[in-house]
């Protein structure tokens, strides 16, 4: 679902209840999903027991249907004991921990003891599976664990896009906060930019082990395997750094599909716009189960194929908000002051342009067909008003439509939401 939709606007965002999610989807083919790392999903304060209920105090929750073989929330407890029994000290906070980790082998890196716990409960499994493996890293603090930490030199790591002359007053504050401004130090960019590097090495280390265990267990040609990110890192690009508004090299991810039944497109590479949202719909179609009608995404099954779909999305959307920031401090009451309701934007990406609109009204509309590095604005007016509306028809065709294709009549008509139970269990 899109953020306009499922409203999980920040880390603390409580998820609403009502919604269906990938675990129920799996539980629904028969699957019992598990979780290895952590999903970062905050409660709905409805389903909650009272003032004292422990999952009011972290946004670090377990997406609700998973059963969770490794919790890495919080405190990582499970690795904190680990690096204990392996001799090391492990009572300082968790930050530090994984800040040190360029001073500890791989061997007992956090991104390692997920994939050996991983590998492990494979090699317990008498039947048909579902796991949801999330490794922390490639993310701050930027330390890449043992040899991954000069596996780049900083001579090699090349130079981030920099930051215009002119920058929209949004770019300006981010430029101020010292969790999003990047480093003006070359040396200190160049050493961020290289551990950065080593953190991904380590975790494609890891995948591969995690394949190989697959392939010696006979499993790798039955097994679909999904690989994406939640964000993408800026790593000094536009002056920033980690994952902050509208630009592209903050939300450009990876996304990889490998489905052992069908071979004539393995190794295929898809030019197309896809985007997270479209995971969903292609693993239900993967479980042989129904989309749900929430899903704004399409599902990827003529690209797995090696097929063409009738029709695709001609640009990629994303959205971001950042009210979270004065949430805690907010002094605006309801329902007349809407400042919070301000503090966001939405971006649509074409082949020639991205748009991308605020929630105060403004606008900047780049032309990445002349400057694809995002530092040139268009101020046609013709091509400024076209993107303008195709962002609105992309928010009126996606606005929430789990009922509004169903009708209460003759014991109801249409498109039937999940989670039924009287009909999913009939």
């Amino acid at each position: 679902m899109y953020q306009m939709n499922h409203r999980v606007v920040a880390n603390g965002t409580p998820l609403d209840d009502g919604f269906d999610n990938i675990a129920h989807a799996a539980r629904r083919a028969g699957y019992a999903p598990t979780l290895f790392g952590y999903t970062d999903q905050s409660i709905d304060p409805r389903v909650t027991n009272g003032a004292d209920d422990p999952r009011l105090q972290t946004y670090e929750g377990v997406l609700p249907g998973f059963d969770c073989a490794l919790d890495l929330t919080g405190r990582m407890t499970p690795w904190r004991d680990f690096l204990t029994e392996k001799g090391f000290d492990s009572s300082s906070g968790i930050l530090n921990l994984l800040a040190t980790e360029n001073e500890r082998p791989v061997d007992v890196s956090v991104s390692n003891f997920l994939t050996s716990r991983l590998i492990d409960w494979l090699d317990a499994q008498e039947s048909g599976w579902f796991a949801h493996v999330s490794y922390l890293r490639p993310h701050p603090p930027y330390s890449a664990a043992g040899e991954y930490s000069t596996m780049y030199s900083p001579d090699s790591v090349g130079l981030p896009i920099a930051r215009a002359d002119e920058v929209h007053p949004f770019h300006e504050v981010m430029l101020m906060l010292d969790g999003t401004k990047a480093p003006t130090d070359p040396d200190e960019m160049a050493h961020m930019r290289a551990q950065y590097f080593g953190m991904v090495s380590e975790v494609d280390y890891q995948l591969g082990r995690v394949f190989d265990s697959l392939v010696e267990s006979g499993e790798w040609d039955n097994t679909v395997i999904v690989v994406v990110a939640d964000h993408a890192e800026l790593l000094g690009d536009h002056g920033l750094r980690e994952k902050v508004g509208y630009w592209e090299t903050s939300q450009h991810i990876v996304g990889i599909v490998a489905d052992p039944r069908f071979p004539v497109a393995h190794g295929t590479v898809i030019d197309k716009f896809t985007e997270n949202i479209d995971i969903m719909p292609t693993l239900c179609e993967v479980m042989n189960i129904d989309i749900p009608p929430q899903c704004d995404g399409l599902p990827l099954t003529h690209f797995i194929t090696g097929t063409e779909p009738s029709w695709w999305r001609e640009a990629a959307h994303w959205e971001y908000d950042w009210r979270f920031a004065l949430i805690p401090s907010d002094r605006y009451a309801w329902p007349w002051k809407r400042r919070l309701e301000q503090l966001n934007l939405a971006v649509r990406r074409s082949e020639t342009h991205a748009y991308v609109q605020f929630g105060d009204g403004d606008f900047l509309c780049f032309d990445i067909a002349a400057d694809p590095t995002w530092r040139t604005l268009t101020t046609n007016d013709a091509i400024i008003s076209e993107n303008a509306r195709a962002m609105l028809t992309w928010r009126m065709e996606h606005a929430n439509r789990s009922l509004t294709g169903f009708l209460v009549e003759q014991g109801g008509v249409g498109r039937w939401p999940t989670r039924v139970e009287w009909r999913n269990n009939s």
